[in-house]
């Protein structure tokens, strides 16, 4: 149900259930979240693309799924919660950087996805909201992480409205970054991800995505004595090294 590959130094993580609109289901969230963990571990891949085939980028939580969680306990309803969550905090704190090329639908879970990523690109026709509500559910785990993306009354609007965005509204709401044309949204996001491979240090990419990460449940104080900490330590790395010698030199460096 996912497909990985990569190109030069692009892990492409593909959702390939579109016969179900790439629903979320149990056995689904397991291999996304494989095909995370790998992307981790290759050497091969600085940047990840998650994609999916068919109409829709995800539909949320697949209906037969969804059935069947109703015989469960309340054990068994935690751990398959704790499933989601890891996935969606897997996305967040990946050390490489994350981009969603949506060409369908994002909704529910759909939209979680696309909202922990660190970019999303969409086509024009895509809709992005979270209708949790509209089914007496809740939007859960992807509250955390909205809150931090869009702040709080842009994220009530979504979570208690539960009404659908266009994908230009979803660019203005900072739910994605861009609309692109359907013919032009894979080119588009191929673009993105070779400026982040050949234009920026992956290590420093890295501890700033974990700096924003970590300085928002800080108190200031505390933020500032982190972030004071990472920078000190930022100097000493052969990426900082490498890059003040090449500024230094005028030299264009292709990381």
């Amino acid at each position: 149900m996912v497909e990985y590959s990569v190109k030069d130094r692009s892990g492409i993580i593909t959702l390939n259930r579109p016969e179900k609109r790439n629903a979320l289901s149990h056995e689904l969230v397991s291999e996304i979240k494989e095909a995370f963990i790998r992307a981790e571990k290759d050497e091969k891949v600085k940047v990840i693309i998650l994609k999916a085939t068919g109409e829709a980028f995800c539909a949320g939580a697949d209906l037969t799924y969804l059935q069947q969680l109703q015989n469960f306990s309340y054990e068994e309803n935690l751990q398959d919660s704790n499933h989601l969550k890891e996935l969606f905090l897997k996305i967040y704190t990946h050390p490489k950087m994350v981009i969603a090329q949506v060409q369908g639908h994002a909704l529910a879970g759909g939209c979680g996805l696309a909202t922990v990523c660190d970019f999303a690109y969409a086509v024009p026709l895509a809709k992005f909201g979270y209708t949790e509500v509209k089914i007496g559910f809740i939007p859960a785990i992807v509250t955390v992480f909205l809150l931090r993306k869009i702040g709080e009354a842009r994220s009530k609007e979504l979570l208690l409205g539960g009404e659908l965005l266009t994908a230009e509204q979803a660019v203005h709401f900072g739910l994605i970054n861009k609309v692109v044309p359907p013919e032009k949204l894979e080119a588009e996001v191929w673009e993105m991800a070779q400026k982040l491979v050949e234009g920026n240090s992956g290590q420093s990419m890295k501890l700033t995505k974990q700096m924003i990460a970590k300085v928002q449940s800080e108190s200031l104080i505390e933020a500032l004595n982190y972030a004071a900490e990472m920078n000190a330590r930022a100097r000493g790395t052969d990426d900082c090294k490498r890059g003040i010698a090449a500024f230094l030199n005028k030299e264009k460096l292709k990381w």
